[in-house]
């Protein structure tokens, strides 16, 4: 049995049960070493996944391989998503949106609108001001912040508590969590801020 790393994502998961909708779920980021679409797989979901990283995408056909099952995720762009208007029930995008600007988050969000089926449901996670790395590195916009992660510098885009709630006006919010998480990294202590949205069209 699969362990997904991403706790958060269980809880969406109970809610795409608890409806009467067709079992697709699209993941808006779903590369890397143990793609969390495996949980879905699992519970006999058609699973589709973008991501838009060539090495995220290696890393999870080797675990797809390894595993033998299909995911079906290819590469692809949140901000261009490439299915049908109302297309899949349920769709996420976890640790993921936030590496856009603001300007492409809406453009994001506008596409998964447009590819949920009507009553689908999708969950999506921001940044918050509350994270200990709000305001580092080099500023390009309110909120957007250019910081080092791996071999580079990744843009990190930080919200305020209800900021994120002007995507979702035409849709029904059922869960909107402020998260504030203090955990041991590297050695030290660290304070992470999230705010999880799951919202129904």
């Amino acid at each position: 049995m699969f362990i997904c790393k991403q706790t958060q994502l269980y809880r969406f998961l109970n809610y795409c049960n608890d409806l009467n909708l067709d079992k697709s779920v699209l993941d808006c980021g779903a590369g890397g070493n143990y793609p969390p679409l495996t949980l879905f797989w699992e519970c006999g979901y058609k699973t589709y996944g973008i991501e838009y990283s060539d090495k995220q995408i290696k890393k999870a056909e080797s675990f797809s391989k390894e595993h033998n099952i299909d995911l079906n995720i290819t590469k692809g762009d949140i901000r261009e998503l490439p299915f049908d208007d109302n297309f899949i029930s349920y769709i996420y995008s976890y640790n993921t949106i936030f590496h856009l600007n603001k300007k492409d988050i809406a453009k994001g969000i506008s596409e998964i609108k447009r590819v949920l089926k009507p009553g689908g449901i999708c969950f999506v996670n921001f940044l918050s001001i509350n994270d200990c790395d709000y305001g580092k590195g080099t500023k390009i916009g309110e909120g957007e912040f250019l910081q080092g992660e791996g071999d580079g510098e990744v843009i990190h885009t930080y919200y305020k508590i209800d900021e994120g709630d002007m995507h979702f006006q035409d849709m029904k919010i059922l869960v909107k969590e402020n998260r504030i998480l203090e955990r041991i990294y590297q050695g030290e202590k660290i304070k992470q801020g999230f705010i999880d949205y799951i919202v129904q069209k």
